[in-house]
């Protein structure tokens, strides 16, 4: 605007300093409104969920502040939220309420309007950077201070100023700049930013000697504080741009809006002209934040690995490995802050609400790691998958994700060891993967053995208490009031009771209501622990006399036996865990009626325990590539597969292009059959390609070769090369490959490589393997070599996971229960036929009753053979597999046939792992763990 004398340009900005920290002058804001309405409607129409919310934090109560704000926000189309403390209040409660600002989700910027006492730098730096709609605080001032000006909230001062200088006073290049009374921040602020556009910017105080001399020689003047010079119009040479952050600064000149008066404290006027430009970043931090809510490309940084020649020990490896900071990891592979939540420096939880954001993202290939029949000896599945998410994503610059089962305790302190993989193709650090990890197999001891009480409660409460009694105890009057709980009510249902006032049910309702009628002897829940106890495989409880001779025989499980592992590994979200862990069946009654958790009333509480342990942990291989660890199922009477949750988390995280390796456990008759049959049905995921682990010295036991035992020097036969058992043992491969195929997958055959194996086997093992039609039969030294020993076997997982797969089903989950298991029996592990037992026969009739038929089969059988005989090694042919006993986890959803005898408790050998197992008081360093 120009004035009549001297043809000087006025620009009004809006400053806005409430309180003290400046003036505000900024009447005219049509264009930011407008600009901002533009681009808060292309948000919305981007993500329709995201309501752009301001709130307002000030210090006593007072409506017109939220009065103005709703209408200028209305003409934005933003929300405003306002939240008044006392007039009085401290920097304490201002701290408190910010930092429940800074977690509030659905608050896109933070404003403050509260005296200068109580506007510190503490106060300030303590909002988060993308809600400072003030661009005050020091990280936002340090990014455009150093040139990273799209990465924070500019100051709406500066802002305005910069706006109203490239509307009005274009090219700015080459052109000098007096800043006049600024101060702190926004005298920085501005001197970058006009200085990045090419201005030759000076600072003045008010007092200055110098001004008039500034004054005279810029062509752009930005004024503001206070100050007792008059800006004389013969001070400005002709055209000379004068922005106005202050109230009436030259006598004589008639502004065409009204500015507020400088010494104005109230922060009611500063609101009312300032609050365009705050808005306006309020739009910006939403912009940001829809932004941040798109699938991010990944940035990993491998760590270097340098192999060592012999290979030490796992823990040695592993120590000697400095892992990434998790945070560090997950910002890496674009996982926001507010979905981790740490549990030291190197593992985190990963919240399901990733599920929500990356809803649309595309999943990437899913590969299953399985294996030839076990031997004692093992196969190395897990360092396989370890080894080729290395290889995949430290070598061949491909996005991968390994998702591992949680170990039990009871193995790593008993025979096998720890599960953390081995030699260079590790999870680290291997001795938090191995012990505790983030305590999900401590949350499901507690929920399993807190409805193994309430079992036995309940038998015994029932016992002893008459059906008022009962009812007065489990309805109770509190305050003079009695109401049934939401879970009571849900019970009354089932019951076909439709009331809900306690005062209402009949003698006959209120009996039926509160006798669950257990039948002891018909309890199937056990207790559980982690750690191999054969001591607890049968137990009598109920022995003190408190218990008034309520006392039955019952057993412990190891923790991993669990329904409730089942159940986490199978559920898809807290909803779905809370049904399922609702139905599970604890038994029957005496009438043969099944009862269930939500029965005994213990649901909730069960849901309220395993809440943390549903989030899969975020942890790294020693190559720095992210691992998923998450549930860890008995692979015998449950399926033996690391959740779904974590798959599908990691599919979404690795995008269109990347690979997520999961593992199954023992061969691929029990555990690829199972996660196909069972888990592939509960995620609607289908595998791209299955990876088939076998090893020359196992291949040589399915031949024909001699016993061993963990721990015992190998025979020779292990040692020298010896074709023909080699050859023999493929027989084995050739079975699990052809399983396989039966599910329409393709399979790549990872031959785990040892000192001892001979060229000739491996050549040998690898043409049987794509004779028998495995796409690829590769070579692998991930043990000694991390990622690049498994470089070849990731260019082939690439090269069948680019075929089309034809995934099926092996059955219908509508064929009969009996046809279920003839069908894996006969088709997987080779059986003529299946005999059942007369207890068999009965459970699948009355399963059948239930309505339980149309369940998916959980076969548990042993794993040391394809038959139900451990020592029938090979492929076995001409058996009858006998079925004892059939069972059913109605929670996790499978009936589980029981073939031969199965233990879910094992025992400590005579030298367990522990006695190698030790810690360093003073480096706190464990050492022994393998």
């Amino acid at each position: 605007l120009k004035t009549t004398h001297t043809h000087t340009h006025f620009l009004s900005c809006f400053s806005f300093r409430v309180a003290g920290r400046g003036v505000v002058a900024y009447p005219s804001c049509h264009w930011i409104i407008q600009r901002s309405r533009a681009e808060l409607a292309s948000v919305v129409k981007a993500h329709p969920a995201i309501k752009p919310t301001l709130a307002i934090l000030q210090a006593g109560e007072d409506d017109r502040l939220l009065e103005m704000n709703k209408k200028m926000a209305g003409k934005v189309g933003l929300n405003v939220m306002q939240i008044c403390l006392p007039r009085q209040c401290t920097e304490e409660e201002v701290l408190e309420e910010v930092l429940r600002l800074n977690e509030d989700a659905n608050v896109h910027g933070v404003f403050l309007c509260l005296p200068p006492s109580l506007l510190s730098r503490r106060i300030l730096n303590t909002i988060k950077p993308e809600k400072d709609v003030d661009g005050v605080s020091d990280l936002n001032v340090g990014r455009l201070v150093s040139g990273a000006l799209s990465e924070g909230l500019p100051s709406p001062v500066a802002g305005a100023v910069l706006e109203l200088l490239a509307r009005h006073d274009a090219p700015l290049a080459g052109k000098t700049a007096v800043l006049v009374g600024l101060e702190g921040p926004l005298k920085v602020i501005l001197q970058v930013l006009l200085q990045s556009d090419g201005m030759e910017v000076q600072t003045s105080l008010w007092s200055s000697d110098s001004l008039q001399k500034l004054v005279r020689r810029a062509d752009v003047v930005v004024v503001t504080g206070t100050g007792s010079v008059e800006l004389l119009p013969s001070w400005f040479k002709p055209g000379v741009t004068l922005v106005n952050c202050r109230s009436a600064l030259m006598p004589g000149v008639v502004f065409l809006w009204c500015l507020c008066a400088l010494n104005v404290l109230s922060g009611l006027a500063s609101f009312l002209s300032g609050m365009s430009g705050c808005q306006y970043n309020v739009v910006r931090s939403s912009m940001s934040w829809v932004e941040n809510q798109q699938y991010q490309p990944w940035t990993l940084r491998p760590l270097k690995l340098q192999p060592l020649s012999p290979v030490p020990s796992d823990i040695e490896i592993s120590r000697a490995q400095t892992p990434k900071p998790i945070v560090q990891l997950a910002e890496e592979i674009g996982l926001l802050p507010e979905e981790l939540e740490a549990y030291g420096c190197t593992k985190a939880k990963v919240r399901l609400s990733l599920l929500t954001r990356l809803q649309h993202q595309p999943m990437g290939k899913y590969v299953l790691v399985a294996g030839i029949t076990p031997t004692p000896l093992g196969e190395g599945k897990s360092t396989v998958t370890i080894g080729l998410v290395q290889a995949l994503s430290a070598h061949l610059k491909l996005n991968s994700f390994a998702c591992l089962r949680q170990p039990s305790q009871g193995p790593t302190f008993g025979v096998k060891g720890g599960a953390a993989g081995g030699g260079y193709a590790q999870v680290i650090p291997m001795e938090e993967f191995n012990l505790h990890l983030t305590g999900d197999i401590h949350a499901i001891t507690a929920a399993n053995n807190l409805v193994a009480a309430a079992v036995d409660a309940r038998i015994l409460h029932e016992a002893t208490q008459s059906d008022k009694a009962l009812y007065n105890r489990l309805v109770p009057s509190v305050n003079g009031v009695r109401r049934f709980s939401p879970i009571q009510l849900g019970r009354l249902q089932r019951l076909g009771i439709n009331k809900s006032d306690p005062s209402t049910l009949t003698p006959e309702e209120v009996s039926s209501f509160v006798r669950l009628d257990l039948d002891p002897a018909k309890v199937t829940w056990q207790r559980v622990v982690d750690t191999n106890d054969r001591f607890l495989r049968k137990i009598t409880v109920g022995q003190a006399n408190t218990e008034k001779g309520h006392s039955r025989q019952t057993q412990f499980d190891i923790a991993v036996a669990s329904e409730i592992m089942a159940i986490l590994a199978l559920t898809d979200g807290l909803a779905d865990m809370k049904s399922r862990l609702g139905r599970m069946v604890v038994g029957s009654s005496r009438s043969g009626q099944p009862v269930t958790a939500d029965d005994l009333g213990v649901t909730g509480a069960l849901a309220v325990l395993m809440k943390d342990a549903i989030k899969p942990t975020l942890m790294q291989t020693l190559e720095g590539t992210p691992v998923f660890v998450h549930a860890g199922p008995f692979a015998n009477i449950a399926h033996g597969n690391s959740s779904v949750l974590a798959d599908q988390l990691a599919l979404k995280l690795v995008g269109k292009e990347g690979y997520v390796v999961t593992e199954a456990g023992f061969g691929a008759d029990i555990g690829m059959e199972k996660f196909f049959n069972i888990k592939c049905r509960a995620s609607g995921l289908k595998p791209d390609v299955v990876v088939l682990v076998a090893t020359i010295r196992a291949l040589k036991m399915h031949g024909g070769g001699p016993s061993v035992t963990a721990g015992v020097p190998l025979p020779k036969e292990y040692i020298d090369e010896d074709l023909h058992l080699v050859s023999e043992g493929c027989s084995n491969l050739k079975k699990q490959i052809e399983i396989a195929h039966l599910f329409g997958v393709p399979v790549v055959v990872a031959l785990n490589i040892f000192k001892t194996d001979t060229e000739a086997e491996i050549d040998l093992v690898c043409r049987i393997a794509e004779a028998s039609g495995a796409s690829a039969a590769v070579p692998c030294h991930h043990w000694t070599r991390g990622g690049r020993g498994s470089v070849e076997l990731a260019h082939a997982v690439k090269e069948a996971a680019a075929q089309k797969s034809h995934f099926r089903f092996l059955y219908s989950l509508q064929t009969p229960i009996v046809e279920k298991i003839r069908t894996i029996a006969q088709k997987v592990y080779g059986a003529d036929d299946i005999e059942l037992s007369p207890e068999a026969q009965a459970k699948i009739e009355y399963y059948n009753q239930q309505g339980f038929d149309t369940l998916p089969v959980c076969m548990a059988k042993t794993h040391l053979s394809l038959s139900h005989m451990p020592d029938k090694k090979g492929v076995p042919t001409g058996f009858i597999l006998p079925i004892r006993d059939v069972r059913a986890s109605i929670g996790a959803g499978f009936i589980y046939p029981l073939v031969g005898t199965m233990s879910t408790m094992p025992g400590l050998p005579t030298r367990p792992c522990f006695y190698d197992i030790d810690l360093d008081p003073n480096t706190e360093e464990i050492t022994g763990l393998f």
